[in-house]
């Protein structure tokens, strides 16, 4: 014990209670004191302890001012993303121990604006995003939005996001409009994040077909995580997924109904036309079990359990969604399902090996 902490108890043991009395000090006087240097010497009792910031979101929301505007001018905008703050971020940040997020606009990023003004939205808010991390070191990365569905003008923003800015990745919508990822209309934008060697995280969002499908029902309870389910089909139906084997994809909130539905990728859909006879099984168990999968409004144990049982624990990362959730809410979800290793690389690990520099961070 270094000699300083040591001084700091013998003052205030019980042996020395007489002599400070003699002194004209209370007892509870020299309790307070007590208590002061226990916390000095951090000996302070759990209940005040923070978590240690150490886990890495890799599913987080923001706001950036340009594109708020922009959603609110096409009446897309919702309380949360109104309301939010670069704070109340850090500060759900500290409740939950999350050290770095990796931030990006939620649904719609710029579905429903014309081209020049999605282009320029998606460049503004990528400034936005890494000004962000400049200020903050260590506590913020950053998935860029692309301009979608305009390809050329998706291609201008990714030289510039990752020549420039240097992001860690893009974030992208898991459809647009009536165009899932794995259709032949972007396969150029893939090319060019497979040449990168890039992350690709995906969000959901309502596709033309299924907005406001159930009255009274919000498109975020059911469509989203259906829309998620659709995207990860149409990307392994089409090959496009295996063709560009360099892209390192992450599907938000555990894969959305995947795990409901994996009987029917991996039997129903490979038995029958069109795919019989052309994708088998282990391909598709392939690609399932090489994606990457947020825990984001998944922390349950039914869910967990689910994942667990379809895809590695290594492809795993840890998603809070906020500020639509906590990053307590998920810290408790998912260190009461998995544990010691498991948990490890699921809170950091895992996201490490896809984001390397955050190791000094």
């Amino acid at each position: 014990m270094p000699q300083s902490t040591k001084h700091r108890l013998s003052a205030n043991c019980g042996c020395c209670i007489e002599s400070i009395s003699g002194a004209g000090v209370s007892r509870r006087q020299m309790l307070a004191g007590g208590a002061a240097a226990a916390v000095a010497a951090g000996f302070a009792p759990k209940v005040s302890a923070q978590v240690i910031p150490h886990r890495i979101d890799v599913h987080h929301h923001v706001s950036p001012p340009t594109w708020l505007d922009a959603v609110k001018s096409i009446k897309k905008d919702n309380p949360p993303m109104a309301n939010w703050s670069v704070q109340k971020t850090l500060d759900d940040m500290d409740k939950g121990g999350v050290a770095t997020a990796i931030t990006s606009p939620t649904t719609p990023q710029v579905i429903g604006l014309d081209k020049a003004v999605a282009a320029r939205v998606a460049r503004e808010s990528n400034e936005f995003a890494k000004k962000l991390e400049s200020d903050h070191k260590g506590r913020f990365g950053t998935f860029a939005m692309l301009p979608f569905p305009h390809v050329d003008e998706c291609l201008e923003e990714i030289a510039y996001a990752f020549d420039a800015l240097k992001v860690d990745g893009i974030g992208c919508m898991t459809s647009y409009g009536d165009k899932w990822l794995g259709y032949a209309e972007f396969e150029p934008v893939w090319e060019e994040l497979s040449r990168r060697k890039a992350i690709v995280y995906t969000h959901p969002t309502a596709a033309n077909c299924c907005v406001n499908l159930v009255r009274g029902i919000d498109d975020a309870y059911l469509e989203f995580g259906t829309d998620t389910t659709r995207s990860i089909f149409s990307l392994i139906f089409s090959g496009s997924s295996q063709k560009h084997k360099d892209i390192n994809w992450i599907w938000s909130h555990g894969g959305g109904a995947l795990t409901a539905f994996a009987e029917r990728f991996l039997v129903q859909a490979i038995s029958r036309p069109p795919y019989a006879g052309k994708v088998t099984r282990a391909a598709v168990e392939g690609e399932l079990k090489r994606f990457y999968y947020d825990t984001a409004q998944v922390a349950n144990n039914v869910t967990l359990a689910a994942m667990a049982q379809l895809m590695p624990i290594s492809q795993i990362v840890y998603g809070t969604d906020f500020p639509y959730r906590s990053a307590a809410d998920h810290y408790k979800g998912v260190s009461e399902f998995f544990k010691g290793n498991d948990l490890k690389a699921v809170d950091r690990e895992n996201a490490l090996r896809l984001i390397p520099r955050l190791k000094s961070a």
